[in-house]
Formats: structure tokens, sequence, C-alpha cells
């Protein structure tokens, strides 16, 4: 049985992305840090949708002893995770000269701790096996740069250097590393955002959906997209 481990995947793309790899016939391995009845929900979608098997893991990626000791309980069972999507992140917005030290390390443990937390213990037997899937989300905002979120773009850019050099690492072993850079999608993250201003910069002049990432991350999981890796692949409408 072929499983996915998906990050963050109680809400926005997290949760599009376990629906669209459970509709290609993946296990799902449903992580969330505190909102069980979010994921509840996600995984009953799933059942009612799709024959495979969705387990919840709860576990804050960004800890590393917590993301340390459900992955190892996954590895002991022997299963095979031959899929990881990085999907979870925070955000603390705040001009740069007023960011307070807390704000610059929750979104760098969270996004790039938890990266190397949940994917570096299942690179090993996906290399064994010669063959898996690691996509890690990246922003728009690690190309181009955007005002009040100096941690949140370091964090983003750090993933993409990540995703290239790992890449790099295990191309021979059948193991392709790719990153998705989405740019404004319509998820509760950007709740309180001037939306009015920022379709204007868009050329597309409208928001992404969850979906249409999910679509493409599930692209980059199939057997076509074996040749594809080390690639940072934009999805904004056009913005970058």
């Amino acid at each position: 049985m072929s499983w996915a481990l998906v990050t963050g995947a109680s809400r926005g793309i997290g949760a599009a992305v376990a629906r669209r790899l459970a509709a290609d016939g993946h296990s799902i391995l449903l992580n969330y840090r505190t909102n069980r009845a979010m994921a509840e929900a996600v995984q009953a979608q799933i059942k009612e949708a799709c024959a495979v098997e969705v387990r919840l893991l709860e576990f804050d990626v960004g800890d590393r002893a917590a993301a340390g000791a459900a992955v190892d309980a996954l590895l002991e069972e022997d299963l095979h995770i031959n899929i990881v999507v990085n999907n979870a992140g925070v955000v603390r917005d705040m001009p740069f000269p007023a960011m307070e030290p807390e704000q610059w390390d929750d979104v760098l443990r969270t996004t790039l701790g938890g990266f190397y937390n949940v994917t570096q213990p299942l690179v090993m037997p996906m290399v064994r096996r010669r063959h898996g899937r690691i996509v890690n989300l990246s922003s728009v905002s690690a190309l181009r740069g955007n005002r009040g979120q100096v941690n949140y773009a370091a964090a983003k850019a750090g993933i993409l250097g990540a995703t290239r050099a790992l890449a790099l690492e295990v191309a021979k072993r059948g193991v392709t590393v790719n990153a998705v850079a989405p740019g404004l999608i319509e998820t509760d993250m950007i709740e309180g955002a001037p939306v009015d201003t920022i379709l204007k910069m868009i050329p597309m002049r409208r928001l992404g959906q969850p979906s249409e990432v999910a679509d493409l991350i599930a692209f980059l999981c199939r057997p076509e997209a074996g040749y594809i890796t080390g690639q940072v692949i934009s999805i904004d409408g056009g913005l970058s």
C-alpha cells in the first residue's frame, strides 16, 4: 500500500492536497497541529469519496521530539511512505524593524525545521526502495519578496535551496524533490488582506484555488513526473 504524508492538512492547501492524493489512490497520513475537528472533517470527506485509508497524526512539525516520535512510530510499522508533502507553515507578519525574535523563530522553526524534522527520517527508506516523491511548499514571497514578511520569505527561500540540494543527493535513487511556489491562494491565510489591491497586482486578476495547487502537486507525485526533480514551479497567476 502506498502512503502519502501531508503536513498541515486540516485546512486550505494541505486539505486539498490530501483529498487529491487520495483520489489518485494513495492512503493518507493527515498531519495537523491542534484542530482535530477540522482534521476529522477532511478525513470524513476523503473516506466518503475514496476507498483509501486515512490516519490522523497530531503533532507540531516544528517540535523535533514530537515529529521524530511520530515518524519513528510509522517507520516501526514498516509503512511504505512514498510521498511527503511539506505544507505546514505559519505566518507572523511584521515590518522587520519591529519584528520580535519569537516571530522570526516561529516561522523558521515551522517551515525549515519542519521540513527537516519530517523529511530527514523518511529519505533513506525511499532511497532503499528506489522510489519517492517529496514536494515542498514554498511561496511567491521567496521569489519576489513581500513587505512585512522578511521571516516568511527567508524561510520559504530556504526551502528552495533545500529542495535543489536534496534533489541532487537522491536523484539517482529514483526519488524526486520539487518545490511549488503558490501566489495568492484563497485560504484563511489571506484573511484581512487588502484583496482588491492585491488583485490589481495579479495579471490574471483573480486568486488561485487550493484545488489548483493540489492538482499540480498530485502531478508531481505521479509516475509521469518521474523525470522532473530539483524544480521550483510557480502557481501564481503570473505574479512572479
